[in-house]
């Protein structure tokens, strides 16, 4: 979770409640005192707050991106504003207690679809101004440099190439007019362009790392960071390519405590308990569609390697023919994969055929949040061609993941190379908000039917 996202959260609380307020202000010429407020009243606000972040959440409004224009952000915040309004109205009307006035609750709606559209123009004019622009100056001019700043010149962030310092005896693969004069060293070029980071890139470090300078720029208040770890800062995914063994030992994370565990795991038996009591009237019913669709059990059972490279038995609802695999052994899905059933389509699409792993997470094979279990086939194969692939068994795998929430479903090794990225970027900054965040995600993957396959 990034500092953007985290201060655009509170600052949208903010928004909020201070347009409720607004709005009993003009409806009845006063402000509501928190202190002679009942817990129902304050329970109202509470559920205020949530819908309003859900709905902007859901609508991508903290998605931050140079190429999102004024339009499409008022487009995005009047969408959310109408699943608000019918969130608001229909809890409203099943619950009398959280019940506000129709103009208390289409003011405040107004004007917090005011407010947040004036922030979005804070941002944008503030984040060209030269104080709050991040210029990064690369050290490097070879092939790692090359990649961070095709990575910077994306244009999905608010960092600027400063330029490009040569220090080494690299081949030179980067534009030559964006290389920086090195005649006065790394502290004056730093100076002259006005960088506030340097991203180290060099291929190689031996023998050519300028320690002296990068020090002195360290101490004159530039952050120094290498690539490896500016990467995962822009991408949230890691750059498994030029990551060793002793950046795992040394970076900040990886730090999976008993505390953090048991947090994880009665949060996981609460939302699971849920979750199946919510679905229990309609598993009659998907179970009966399944059964007229095509023969076979209703439920599939799945080899899966979990935390500690366990085995376990994963359980779908079925949306495969039986026979399935009965001539090809294990093979990854396909795009139009035609051992998919009818409904089994429908159930993939929308993640309806998931469902039965919440007897997993119950079970304690499975967290609600984690990297996707695979099969023992795969990960036998995994293993072999891809660096620190069983480092994502250091944890429970997740019914949702990182992974899962931004890319697609992966049908190769260059998939899975690209899903590991992501894996180990949760398991190095894992935490409870994280999984809250991509389980919001998740109910966006699954309301646009984003990956399914």
């Amino acid at each position: 979770m990034t500092k953007r996202f985290l201060i655009t959260i509170a600052f949208d609380t903010i928004f909020a409640i201070l347009a409720l307020f607004s709005a009993y202000f003009i409806r009845f010429g006063f402000i509501p005192i928190l202190n002679n407020m009942s817990r129902f009243e304050i329970a109202r606000i509470i559920v205020f707050v949530i819908v309003l972040l859900f709905s902007s959440f859901l609508l991508e409004i903290y998605t931050y991106s140079v190429e999102i224009g004024k339009r499409e952000y008022l487009i995005r915040i009047t969408l959310s504003l109408v699943v608000s309004f019918f969130i608001l109205t229909s809890l409203f009307y099943l619950t009398e207690f959280l019940l506000f006035g129709r103009i208390v609750l289409l003011v405040s709606l107004l004007i917090f679809g005011i407010l947040e559209y004036l922030s979005y123009f804070i941002i944008r004019v503030t984040s060209n101004l030269p104080g709050f622009v991040n210029k990064v100056l690369i050290l490097g001019t070879g092939p790692l440099a090359r990649q961070i700043g095709n990575l910077i010149t994306a244009k999905n962030h608010l960092y600027t190439l400063a330029g490009y310092f040569n220090c080494a005896s690299e081949p030179v693969m980067v534009p030559y007019h964006n290389i920086i004069s090195c005649e006065d060293g790394l502290c004056s070029a730093v100076k002259r362009v006005g960088a506030q980071k340097i991203v180290v890139s060099l291929s190689e470090r031996r023998g050519v790392f300028p320690l002296q300078e990068v020090l002195s720029c360290k101490l004159s208040g530039i952050e120094v960071v290498d690539a490896p770890s500016f990467y995962e800062q822009i991408t949230g995914k890691l750059l498994l390519e030029n990551i060793t063994p002793s950046w795992f030992i040394f970076s900040h994370g990886f730090r999976v405590t008993l505390a953090l565990r048991l947090l994880k795991r009665m949060t996981d038996l609460f939302c699971a308990a849920i979750g199946l009591l919510l679905i229990l009237p309609f598993i009659p019913i998907i179970a009966l569609v399944i059964r007229i669709d095509s023969p076979g059990p209703i439920l599939f059972r799945q080899t899966r390697v979990g935390e500690g490279e366990k085995l376990f038995n994963l359980f779908k609802f079925r949306s495969m023919r039986q026979d399935a695999e009965s001539g090809t052994g294990a093979v990854w899905a396909k795009e139009k994969d035609p051992r998919v059933t009818k409904v089994g389509e429908f159930l993939r699409k929308s993640r309806i055929d998931e469902i039965p792993q919440l007897f997993n997470v119950l079970r304690g094979d499975m967290s609600l949040v984690g990297p996707r279990p695979e099969r023992p086939e795969f990960v036998k194969k995994l293993t072999e061609v891809i660096p620190y692939y069983s480092e994502r068994h250091y944890v429970k795998p997740g019914v949702t993941g990182w992974a899962q929430v931004r890319y697609p479903y992966g049908a190769s090794v260059e998939d899975a190379i690209e899903k590991l990225r992501y894996d180990l970027y949760y398991i190095k900054n894992i935490s409870l908000p994280f999984d809250i965040m991509i389980i919001l995600e998740t109910v966006k993957v699954v309301l646009f039917r984003r990956g399914a396959r």
